[in-house]
């Protein structure tokens, strides 16, 4: 077994975190650090007493006993990639664990130890160098912490599952503020509440234990634009060859306007990318959508092009953060005609860019281990609406909500990545999940320290 390779991290992208900063409700800097908790402009009006940013192990331990000391409660973030800024709450202690942000790679062993901090992105680079692979998230800014607990819905997803599933180990400061490990066989019972708690999870995870995967040696994507007028054609032939696609191949469609191309209402777009081992092997699963009826129509098309997770996540553009945002998801397996009143409910007054729609095949395969994370389907849906004025806060919110609630009838329940449980709280986890995270948090927080969901399910009304 090679020695673990520490991977270092450039200087000017940690630079804040040379100091341990505490900031108090009222302090010089107060207001700027809490709007920066969330990447979007849309910070909610929620002020913790104190913030805390962490630059190392002791630091957290340290603000865990802060809280316990005053006691207060206390939220924790890394990423700040949150939609509904879960993290912000009235009174709390905040801790921000964006400085920790540590990687060590053991290449032949292919595992790894991730801090909460990490981008995504740039976990995902470092990885490509050395051959490996890790399914971070797709979009830029999201760092591994939250995205890890709630989930995880990464690269190659379809084939690997979510990205908690290759979670093996966390190191974690208790609500007693003592560090401690747990696995499969170590405080087993935190460990599988950490796979998929979210920020429900009443701990501080100071460390991920990962296993890697082998880089796939192709990496072939297809993009697609069709104009307003295909919609339905189109989605209802996504929908119908969805159970037949490759695991390795990844689908996205989105639906969002895009007056350059069309003012009779929104576009959608259609990126198929293969994970694979050959070329041969990535146009052959990459046909498909040369074949789909409406292909003639299509207003571009890119087939066949090489790419990296790397590329395909920098074009991501649709997260603009000088926006205000609000995100509501759903799982489902409806039909296309089921789905089909709240589809045109949507796309009727669709707002403008950047608000989008995401329309995920997902896969039930492999299979799941025992963890917290146990509600999913084999579509996912999710409505971002993005604004730039607070005066129109109510209007986003209302539509957003709306709509998901409409398709409530065919839902399974949500995913936490972009829960909107403030308005409207579906289950993300199932009910002997739920039971199971408050027997434990009783034992691990018995006081409570650490908030919970803002939001809790409503099992009455699940399918």
């Amino acid at each position: 077994m090679g020695c673990p390779h520490a991977i270092g991290v450039k200087e000017s992208i940690v630079s804040h975190s040379t100091g341990t900063r505490v900031l108090r409700r009222g302090d010089e800097g107060y207001e700027q650090a809490r709007r920066a908790v969330v990447w979007h402009a849309g910070a909610p009006n929620r002020f913790p007493e104190v913030i805390v940013r962490a630059r190392d192990e002791d630091d957290v331990m340290d603000a865990v006993r802060l809280a316990r000391d005053e006691d207060r409660q206390m939220a924790v973030c890394s990423g700040h990639h949150s939609w509904s800024g879960s993290h912000l709450r009235d009174g709390i202690v905040l801790l921000d664990l964006a400085g920790l942000r540590d990687v060590s790679v053991d290449s032949e062993a292919m595992t790894a130890t991730l801090q909460p901090g990490v981008r995504g992105s740039e976990l995902g680079a470092l990885l490509h160098e050395r051959g490996l692979f890790f399914p971070v998230g797709h979009c830029e800014g999201v760092c591994v912490g939250g995205y890890l607990l709630q989930g995880g819905f990464g690269w190659r997803g379809r084939e690997l599952g979510p990205s908690c599933m290759s979670v093996t180990g966390i190191d974690v400061v208790t609500a007693d503020g003592n560090h401690t490990y747990a696995d499969g066989t170590r405080n087993p019972d935190l460990f599988w509440a950490a796979r998929g708690a979210g920020p429900g999870f009443f701990g501080v995870v100071t460390r991920f234990h990962v296993k890697l995967y082998s880089l796939q040696p192709v990496t072939l994507t297809s993009f697609y634009l069709y104009p307003p007028d295909v919609w339905e054609e189109y989605l209802r032939w996504s929908r119908l060859i969805e159970p037949t696609l490759p695991a390795e191949v990844e689908l996205w469609n989105l639906m969002y306007r895009d007056e350059s191309v069309s003012s009779e209402g929104p576009v959608i777009s259609v990126s198929a990318t293969a994970f694979v081992d050959t070329e041969e092997r990535a146009r052959e699963e990459l046909t498909l959508f040369e074949r789909c009826p409406v292909r003639d129509r299509a207003l571009i098309a890119e087939v066949n092009r090489a790419t990296t997770t790397s590329e395909l996540t920098a074009r991501n553009t649709h997260y603009p953060p000088d926006r205000r945002f609000i995100a509501d998801n759903t799982w489902t397996h409806a039909s296309f005609d089921e789905l089909l009143p709240g589809l045109r409910a949507i796309h009727q007054d669709f707002p403008p860019a950047p608000t989008h729609l995401v329309w995920f095949p997902w896969t039930l395969t492999p299979q799941r281990p025992p963890m917290a994370y146990s509600v999913e389907d084999e579509l996912y849906l999710a409505l971002y609406a993005g604004w730039e004025h607070p005066a129109d806060d109510e209007t986003y919110r209302r539509w957003v909500t709306e709509r998901m609630r409409a398709m409530e009838p065919l839902a399974t329940g949500i995913q936490l990545a972009d829960e909107n449980l403030i308005n409207r709280p579906r289950r993300f986890v199932t009910e002997d999940s739920l039971h199971r995270l408050d027997e434990i948090r009783a034992r691990y927080d018995p006081d409570g320290r650490f908030v919970s969901w803002l939001g809790r399910p409503q099992f009455a009304h699940a399918p």
